[in-house]
């Protein structure tokens, strides 16, 4: 306490001599010596974890003084103020002559320092978001940020999530589909997990939805040299953009890839919304990226014609192999 608090002039007090000091002819005394040590035995009166109550002395930068009692004052540190208030004045959170419970962090006797938490005498807001959303779960919240990571959404108990990108869709690239969100946008996620120490949560938006190529490519709908049916999305110089019917995925088809016939090889001849029928000839689980080959599978038709049908080297054209096969299909649609 400052000496204005404790001594006027003109007052009468007790004191003790200190100190003598024969050269400059004077004499130290103090007052507090007559007193006993506040800070003996602290630690005893102030065990770890226990709660107790004081007021605000001192606001600084750096925290909040709190006076416990006579002569013994806590630390408050600004990362002990709140739970979720990471980057905000103490005086905004706290003021002087302010009454407030605290728990005691630390004590040290010998620096004569007592470490503060406030946040402590509130429930974590990590551990009652964990407890009331389970990993599974399904929220809602509002869009708060959008990074090159992912978009924080703004959760129960005033703290945030995250989806990151890979967490977006299970087929479009995640920077694609973070072009559709805008803050403040009100979204749906799944509690993929709950990290209450590191105060991290992690959301997902995909997971929502159904994982057909997932479910394809565990079935082997999408293997290597399957037949999937694709729509024209769009006719470029250097091939076809489309869109795998039954899976919702889209990949290219490069100009080589359009036909076994060079001079087929021609994408304007292809119209946006046609539907093509393509051999799959390389498929990534893991990057869900997909190639498929219009001439692969002309190819791959050829030599199943001309196994089952005969070959060349017997005489026959190619033109009577394929008739044949052609003729062998019409006839079973025919039934």
């Amino acid at each position: 306490n400052p000496p204005t608090e404790i001594l006027s002039i003109g007052r009468t007090v007790q004191v003790q001599i200190i100190g003598i000091n024969q050269e400059t002819h004077r004499i130290s005394i103090g007052m507090k010596q007559l007193e006993k040590d506040p800070w003996e035995g602290i630690g005893g009166k102030y065990p770890i974890g226990k709660r107790v109550e004081g007021k605000v002395t001192n606001i600084t930068d750096y925290g909040a003084f709190v006076e416990l009692e006579p002569g013994i004052e806590g630390l408050i540190h600004v990362s002990e103020m709140s739970w979720t208030k990471k980057n905000v004045h103490p005086g905004k959170i706290l003021s002087t002559t302010q009454e407030v419970d605290v728990v005691v962090l630390e004590v040290d006797p010998q620096k004569r320092r007592i470490s503060l938490g406030l946040k402590q005498t509130l429930d974590n807001p990590w551990e009652a978001f964990a407890n009331n959303h389970p990993v599974g779960s399904v929220v809602e919240g509002e869009v708060k940020n959008k990074t090159e990571f992912g978009l924080f959404i703004g959760l129960d108990g005033d703290v945030d999530g995250m989806v990151h990108l890979s967490d977006l869709d299970w087929n479009r690239p995640g920077e694609q589909v973070m072009e559709e969100y805008n803050r403040g946008d009100m979204v749906q996620a799944q509690v993929l997990d709950v990290d209450v120490e590191k105060e991290r949560i992690s959301l997902g938006i995909k997971q929502l939805g159904q994982d057909s190529v997932g479910a394809a490519a565990a079935s082997g709908d999408l293997r290597k040299n399957a037949v999937v049916t694709a729509e024209v999305v769009a006719v470029k110089d250097g091939g076809l953009e489309v869109k795998l019917v039954d899976h919702d995925m889209e990949t290219f088809i490069k100009r080589s890839d359009l036909s076994r016939d060079r001079d087929e090889q021609r994408p304007e001849r292809f119209a946006v919304g046609q539907k093509v029928d393509a051999r799959v000839t390389t498929f990534d689980k893991k990057t869900r990226r997909i190639t498929v080959s219009i001439k692969a599978l002309e190819i791959a038709e050829e030599k199943e014609a001309v196994a089952q049908f005969g070959s060349t080297d017997s005489g026959a054209s190619l033109g009577d192999i394929l008739g044949a096969a052609l003729k062998k299909q019409g006839d079973k649609e025919e039934k």
